[in-house]
């Protein structure tokens, strides 16, 4: 009876303390070297992580304003003024175009893209306003009181606008003209380097001429293409598309 436990104890024998404590040694090692590679790669991988979420957040907001700046109308501020309601900075554009939105129903409204200052820091901001004709004394700023504000781009990245009309000659500034800008470029820059990123994009306007100026054979000539009529309706809209797209 002795001699069987005897035997089954030698059997059922665990590990030696030194055993344990060369298993411990070689596991601390190898969690070490683990934990070496992963600080090492993990940084590399967060910093690439977090270019492509931003390459994505500047290109939904870049396709945004696309859409937006193609969709612009040529629509006279007031039965008096022939050139389409337009103002175009360099950091800020203005312009009517169809409402857009759940709630927005039919007619049309006039957007701004531009930046503003957010917290102490420069943000791109879309801002909308119903359109209603302008008094013809009165200018843009002091009648257009904006809401609806939404939030497109944040630091460190600022968005720049240039203007071309089909001489391809690009302006900073697009404003008081008799025709809708033919492209626009928007440039995206890094804030603290000034390094203009490879998303930087051009848009076309589809509109270039009033509704007005349409003939049979579906074209303007140059002299109609200037101006708005003087009885033209304050919503006179625009019914030539052009082509292009994102270049």
């Amino acid at each position: 009876m002795t001699a069987a436990m005897t035997q089954q104890r030698d059997g059922e024998r665990g590990f030696t303390l030194i055993e344990t404590i060369v298993a411990l040694a070689l596991m601390g090692l190898v969690l070490s070297a683990l934990a070496s590679i992963t600080a090492q790669w993990l940084p590399s991988w967060n910093r690439g992580l977090g270019r492509i979420q931003r390459s994505e957040v500047i290109g939904i907001a870049l396709q945004r304003i696309g859409a937006d700046l193609a969709a612009a109308e040529y629509v006279p501020p007031n039965r008096d003024t022939r050139h389409p309601l337009f103002e175009g900075s360099e950091l800020s554009v203005t312009f009517v175009r169809t409402s857009l939105g759940p709630n927005a129903g039919p007619g049309l409204d006039v957007v701004r893209v531009g930046e503003t200052s957010d917290h102490g820091e420069f943000v791109t901001v879309r801002s909308r306003t119903r359109f209603t004709p302008l008094p013809p004394t009165s200018s843009l700023a002091e009648q257009m009181h904006f809401g609806d504000p939404v939030v497109l781009l944040r630091a460190p990245f600022r968005l720049s606008f240039a203007y071309a009309g089909p001489d391809r000659i690009w302006k900073s500034a697009w404003r008081g003209a008799a025709k809708l800008p033919a492209m626009i470029k928007l440039t995206i820059r890094d804030a603290s380097s000034g390094r203009v990123l490879s998303v930087s994009t051009i848009t076309p306007v589809h509109v270039q001429a009033p509704s007005d100026c349409l003939q049979s054979d579906g074209s303007c000539d140059d002299k109609d293409k200037q101006d708005v009529p003087p009885n033209a309706p304050p919503d006179t809209r625009a019914g030539i598309a052009g082509q292009g797209g994102t270049l």
